[in-house]
């Protein structure tokens, strides 16, 4: 037992402590980034989750959205996707309309949730991917403790960013640095009355670098960038999943 636990300490530390080199992500929000410590931590874990059936294409959005944020020239995205998860909301298709140059782009299907988080830890160990995102909608014990442990190492190692697409909201615990829930919003119109930009309704209800909060934003896809919107009502909520030490911010 003693060689076994000398063994899985030194994985933990690597898990949890920070990584000398953590490079992060601005999402162009200041409030934002300030709850974020400074943006989107890179080389880590970041879940998605609809809350609730009709908000899985906004909650896809976002993980678009943040996935062009990132891109890199030179770098690849990979869109990993099982059976299951297309059947439920259908194949991925639109992306470039968030910023994605399709060139940059690599679109995996597979056959269950399990390949689909060993194809994204395989990815996030390569340094040409600057993100991966599995979209899974497999039952809350597919997508353990122990799986977000491997990708969050396998991010670190490679250092980029990785996002779990869930369809669903899920109470176990993640290695995950950041937990978001995702809904739908109106957006706001544009200066001739028609459809203007995507917009979501987002709480950060996991931070492991700082607190938590509930922010509207939309989406500048000829920019990608992230703007605050009008519609935001500016309130806060304290961490779920963290101490009651954890504090709640305020958007400004």
């Amino acid at each position: 037992m003693a060689a076994s636990a000398s063994i899985f300490l030194p994985d933990l530390r690597r898990t949890f402590a920070l990584h000398p080199s953590e490079r992060r992500q601005p999402l162009g929000v200041a409030h934002v980034d300030d709850a974020l410590g400074g943006g989107l931590l890179l080389g880590a874990i970041h879940e998605l989750r609809a809350t609730g059936p009709m908000d899985q294409g906004t909650a896809t959005g976002f993980a678009a959205a943040l996935a062009a944020r990132v891109n890199e020239a030179g770098k690849q995205l990979l869109w990993i996707q099982h059976d299951f998860a297309a059947i439920e909301t259908g194949r991925l298709h639109a992306i470039e309309s968030f910023g994605i140059a399709l060139s940059s782009l690599l679109l995996l299907q597979v056959p269950r949730a399990i390949d689909a988080l060993w194809a994204m830890e395989e990815a996030l160990k390569c340094s040409a991917v600057a993100a991966a995102v599995a979209d899974i909608a497999e039952e809350d014990s597919i997508v353990d403790l122990t799986a977000t442990r491997r990708l969050s190492l396998a991010a670190r190692d490679g250092g980029g960013l990785g996002i779990l697409l869930r369809h669903r909201p899920s109470p176990m615990p993640s290695a995950a640095a950041t937990r978001w829930d995702i809904a739908a919003v109106p957006g706001e119109r544009d200066r001739f009355g028609g459809l203007g930009r995507t917009a979501f309704a987002l709480s950060l209800v996991r931070n492991r670098c700082g607190p938590c909060g509930r922010w509207i934003m939309s989406w500048d896809h000829h920019e990608r960038a992230f703007v605050s919107s009008a519609l935001s009502r500016g309130v806060a909520q304290a961490a779920r999943d963290r101490s009651a030490r954890a504090l709640s911010v305020r958007a400004a």
